[in-house]
């Protein structure tokens, strides 16, 4: 890749075969289209959707079960394998969600590219769709256009491009066509160079066309993004390991009881259903359905939170969370420029308000100022001196032109001087317009004094009061001599040291129009009035948010392409940083080997003036430290970012297409802050999973204690696979979903980010899980022998009263699940209405299995008298008790 913007104009045209005033020919059109392409973002080829629905068998514990199913065919029990397959299928279909996010952000950039382009071709200029663009075409550009391809600049007048959305620059940057840069310099330092995507603001100009298509820097980004594979997440890491641990564990108990049954003299088909049981009783059939399901209900919460999640498993990532890269403009801040400070008649005056909504007031020494008539000057010159207008939308205002010039129309609106009324008022009638060269802008008006016409000048601080002989302060003309431009020149450097953009302003007086308008004879012996400060403003919001992140024990990192002081400021300002060597230049991060920025990130928590490549570069650098890394960003300079980072967060209003699509989670309101509250409900999502994920297990582990003691002290088996594929499917799922709708616990955010390399079964919980599991095996296989005793070995009978039993007991012991902490007496019986319902409804489909008469014969049961039943309560409560019992015994430990 060439560096263009180190080339001299005539080493460029040299390079390319182009000339600025005629262009390419037709024929080199062609020849150059066969050589490079045409200038579009290619896709990728997109993954099938049987594919992607084939990959939904891949699951170790799925195989397993696949393997139960034809097995069950073979020897026969064509009924259970069926249910067994059905279950399967509906797993895979729950388990399909939309995938194809980099197709989409794709699509997006396609759609940001300039669909026509104005070009010089033999001589002529022409309109031509953007895409048949080749390197060394002439582009003509005027504000408002898009930029449809990567350009070395060879003309510029007062021109200006809107770079934020690709570089993070908070304000439209000059470009000058003269420069030629001989060092490297970042993305947003080019003054020579324009890019595809981004549009001009102001003035004109003629650019070379050097990059198309995947080559330039926005198709960089697109070619990024479909390079990066989709990473497992903690929860799904987590699952799979459980997943593998049961699989293997389910193979070994099967062939040890299949091989004790062989030897016990029981037939072969017998220990192959037995076999069957076994691990349909070891596998949790229901838990990745009730794990998508949690999260999709999750993501509704989310939604009233102002977060709208696309990817279910991004709900537990975020969750998990231990740093949060964030983007400055738009997202920590407004993306609206806004005056905060002036200075005039020797006074500093502070501005209130923010954006550009005209609500605000001036105030000195924190009080209110009453009169502003002492500003009319200074805010007539803010309003006439500007090219950009407001304008007022359903969401607020919203300014056209430059949002430099929006702010200052803002402040005057501030101080009752409306743009349209003050140019009735005193019309222009000649201008001398911006330029990068002399950095300042004037316009003529008349009417302002009477029988005089006025100049208003605005331009950089220095520049101005250099070109002034007078300054303006108490009602009076006074000289502006040597030591009052040293002191204007202290307030100038207070206020860029809090990292204002800075603008001067002035005026002059004449009896009449001058004939020869020029800056030679205009902009000198003018009358100084003074400065005004602006910034983009940080969301007050967000401080509130920082200091949340920093109790839940989660860092936060600005990355911006703006500069490093305004990064600062906003950043110390919200509590991000505190001394300025926490700051660091992307051209710093140029210096750095990997292995060096990964210690880096540890202590620095604002880079400046990075590009999209160093973006990624510090969220590679964070996860090899071993963060769980969220980035946060609106531009297409943060898509490769927000690919890159476990969970992208995009903003929802001022979001591109291109961020919100590569994104997983979008926030709908842009604000920081509900980032935290998405962060609690992973958390309180994750923390559910755990207890159900505990609850499924204790249940499956005691079923399959149950059936392995049962076989070892030579009873028939207790339960059928249909049996406890009905258990685990429908009895154990409801409560399961119960559990993943709890509250959480009040101090899950005064909690650090859990270690993701901690397995998704703590010791406790496994103490916990071997306790109730040997509880729930004990008490059924006591009602089992009494059945056997008391029905005179009707194994009908006696199965169907350890069926019972067990279910009940597990529904009484998901009450318990609901706290790991806590017991029912301190949570309350009732506080989750979900879990009642949910007990219930299993508790009625249990019912129905058991007298319904056509259901019997398919599940192996039969009616049961109410002697039964008070056999079966009294067993089936001893879970809930030991459950309830062992959280006394933890508590008064820990205490």
């Amino acid at each position: 890749m060439k560096e263009w913007y180190k080339q001299s104009k005539e080493d460029l045209l040299s390079t390319l075969k182009t000339n600025p005033d005629v262009g390419l020919t037709e024929d080199d059109v062609k020849e150059r289209i066969n050589k490079y392409g045409t200038n579009e973002l290619r896709e990728e080829a997109k993954k099938s959707f049987f594919s992607k629905l084939l990959a939904q068998f891949s699951d170790f514990l799925i195989l397993i079960l696949i393997g139960a199913a034809v097995i069950s065919f073979i020897v026969g029990e064509g009924k259970d394998a069926i249910v067994i397959l059905a279950i399967v299928v509906l797993n895979a279909f729950l388990g399909l969600y939309q995938e194809g996010k980099a197709e989409k952000a794709l699509e997006a950039l396609k759609k940001m590219s300039s669909p026509t382009a104005k070009v010089i071709r033999n001589g002529h200029i022409a309109e031509v769709a953007a895409s048949t663009l080749v390197p060394g075409d002439i582009v003509a550009l005027d504000a408002g256009d898009i930029i449809p391809a990567d350009l070395r600049l060879i003309e510029s007048s007062n021109l200006k491009v809107e770079e934020a959305s690709l570089t993070g620059e908070s304000v439209p940057v000059e470009k000058d066509s003269n420069i030629v840069f001989e060092e490297d310099v970042s993305l947003g330092d080019r003054k020579n160079m324009a890019y595809m995507s981004t549009s001009i603001t102001y003035g004109r100009g003629k650019g070379v066309v050097v990059e198309t298509g995947h080559n330039t820097e926005i198709g960089k980004i697109a070619t990024m993004i479909q390079s990066y594979e989709d990473e497992t997440t903690p929860l799904q890491k987590q699952l799979n390991r459980l997943g593998k641990v049961l699989g293997i564990t389910t193979i070994i108990i099967c062939i040890g009881v299949f091989l004790i049954g062989l030897l016990q003299g029981r037939e072969v088909l017998e220990m192959f259903m037995v076999s069957i049981s076994l691990a349909v009783a070891a596998i949790p059939e229901g838990l990745p359905a009730i794990v998508t399901i949690v999260l999709a209900l999750g993501m509704n919460k989310m939604v009233k939170r102002n977060a709208i999640v696309k990817k279910l498993l991004a709900v537990e990532t975020l969750g998990s969370t231990t740093v949060i890269c964030s983007d400055k403009t738009g997202t920590l801040t407004q993306n609206e420029m806004t005056v905060v400070k002036l200075f005039t008649d020797g006074k500093v005056i502070d501005v209130t308000g923010t954006g550009y909504d005209i609500s605000g007031e001036f105030k000195l020494d924190d009080k209110p100022i009453d009169d502003v008539d002492f500003l009319d000057t200074f805010l007539n010159i803010a309003v006439l001196a500007n090219d950009a207008d407001l304008e007022k939308t359903p969401e607020g205002y919203r300014v056209i032109g430059d949002p430099t010039e929006g702010a200052l129309i803002t402040l005057a609106g501030k101080g009752n001087i409306h743009k349209s009324s003050a140019n009735e008022k005193y019309p222009r009638i000649e201008e001398i317009p911006f330029d990068s060269g002399r950095k300042m802008m004037t316009t003529f008006h008349e009417n302002y004094l009477p029988g005089k016409i006025v100049s208003f000048t605005k331009g950089a601080p220095d520049i101005v009061i250099d070109r002034c002989s007078k300054i303006k302060g108490s009602g009076i003309i006074l000289d502006f001599n040597d030591e009052m431009k040293k002191e204007v020149l202290k307030v100038n450097s207070d206020f860029s040291k809090d990292a204002l953009r800075v603008l001067a302003l002035a005026y002059r007086e004449y009896d009449e129009l001058p004939k020869d308008i020029s800056p030679e004879n205009n902009e000198i012996d003018m009358i100084f009035v003074g400065l005004v400060g602006m910034i983009d403003p940080a969301r007050p919001e967000a401080k509130e948010a920082i200091r949340k992140c920093k109790e839940a024990g989660i860092k936060t990192i600005m990355i911006t392409g703006d500069y490093k002081e305004t990064a600062f400021a906003i950043a110390k300002e919200l509590g991000m940083a505190e001394t300025r060597d926490e700051a660091m230049m992307g051209d710093e991060l140029n210096k750095l080997s990997d292995e060096e920025l990964k210690e880096v990130v540890k202590r620095v928590n604002v880079f400046a003036r990075v590009s999209p490549e160093h973006k990624v570069r510090i969220v590679t650098a964070l996860k090899e430290n071993g963060e769980i890394a969220a980035m946060t960003g609106d531009g297409v300079n943060d898509a490769l970012a927000l690919k890159k980072a476990d969970i992208g967060v995009s903003m929802g209003i001022t979001g591109t297409d291109v961020a919100k699509n590569t994104a997983e989670m979008i926030l709908t309101d842009d604000n920081f802050a509900s980032i935290v509250s998405s962060v609690e409900e992973g958390r309180i999502i994750y923390s559910n999973i755990k207890k159900f994920v505990a609850f499924l297990l204790s249940c499956n582990i005691g079923e399959i204690l149950l059936v392995f003691t049962s076989i070892l002290l030579n009873l028939p088996v207790p339960l059928l696979a249909i049996q406890l594929l009905w258990l685990n499917l429908v009895t154990d799922s409801f409560p399961a979903l119960a559990l993943g709708v709890e509250k959480g616990d009040p101090d899950i955010m005064k909690i650090p980010p859990r270690d993701t390399k901690e397995p998704i079964l703590t010791k406790s919980m496994l103490r916990g899980i071997v306790l109730q599991s040997v509880a729930i095996a004990v008490t059924s296989l006591l009602a089992y022998r009494w059945g056997l005793l008391t029905y005179g070995g009707d194994l009908l009978k006696a199965r169907t009263l350890i069926f019972t039993t067990l279910i009940t007991a597990e529904l009484l012991r998901a009450f318990s699940s609901r706290s790991q902490k806590y017991t029912l007496f301190n949570i309350g019986f009732f506080t989750n209405m979900t879990m009642v319902y949910a007990v219930l409804i299993s508790f009625a489909l249990l019912l129905v299995v058991l007298y319904v008469p056509f259901l019997q014969p398919i599940f192996h049961t039969t009616a049961l008298g109410l002697n039964d039943w008070s056999v079966i309560l009294g067993f089936a409560i001893i879970p809930l008790v030991v459950g309830e019992l062992s959280k006394l015994v933890f508590k008064a430990r820990n205490n």
